[in-house]
């Protein structure tokens, strides 16, 4: 028996086998196999490993979307976690594209995938505060949120959680170093039913501008004088 004579359900069900370029690759072969790629039962679970991934046409995003995961821990990627201040200017170009493609990618995610339910940031120098937001509204029955070691969320995020997780069940923010302790604390009394874990998060050292950097020193210094 041929491939193409198997009915759809068993050809989804190989399918499923699949990493996304394998997928891309067969339904290159015939219509009948582009028409079992495009449907979007298959594309229920989606997992990226670095920013070039979420550029490639090798997927589909769409209502069927249930669980979500973008993680990536390249070298390269580690110069997305550093302050802003602290860039050169080749940096910061690539900081910007960087940027650009996780933002859009997050804005495709809000408006074609209303039923997603799970969702795992990390190493996600770039995912901002409004993009988390916009999630938690057009997604509303997002169940578990993690994000790791995601260097721009702040407690403006946990505050958005107070407000919109209203499905929300599980909530990990680890080695977000912009977090503070009075912001979990928020979440566990507006959100006592929320599994919240928060690893590191509000005992690392926060991001802040070179001035106020400059002024901690002074004190320091005079501190020791004294």
């Amino acid at each position: 028996m041929h491939i193409t004579q198997l009915n759809r359900e068993c050809l989804l069900h190989l399918f499923s086998f699949l990493d996304k370029n394998s997928r891309k690759n067969l339904a290159k072969t015939c219509h009948k196999l582009l028409e079992v790629f495009q449907d979007p039962l298959l594309w229920s679970l989606l997992n990226f490993h670095s920013p070039v991934e979420l550029k490639k046409d090798n997927f589909l995003l769409g209502p069927a979307l249930k669980h979500l995961s973008i993680c990536w821990y390249s070298e390269r990627v580690k110069v997305c976690n550093i302050e802003d201040w602290m860039k050169n200017s080749f940096q910061k170009d690539f900081c910007n594209r960087h940027e650009n493609t996780v933002s859009d990618f997050l804005l495709e995610v809000c408006n074609r995938c209303p039923n997603l339910l799970s969702l795992t940031l990390s190493g996600c120098g770039h995912v901002t505060d409004d993009s988390i937001l916009l999630l938690l509204r057009s997604c509303p029955r997002l169940s578990t949120l993690k994000l790791e070691n995601c260097v721009r969320i702040t407690d403006r995020t946990l505050q958005a959680v107070t407000l919109h997780g209203d499905s929300l069940h599980t909530l990990h923010v680890d080695f977000c170093r912009n977090i503070t302790r009075a912001g979990l604390e928020r979440v566990r009394e507006k959100r006592p039913s929320v599994v919240l874990r928060a690893e590191r998060s509000a005992n690392m050292i926060p991001d802040s501008r070179p001035e106020n950097k400059l002024l901690l020193e002074k004190a320091s210094r005079k501190l020791v004088q004294l």
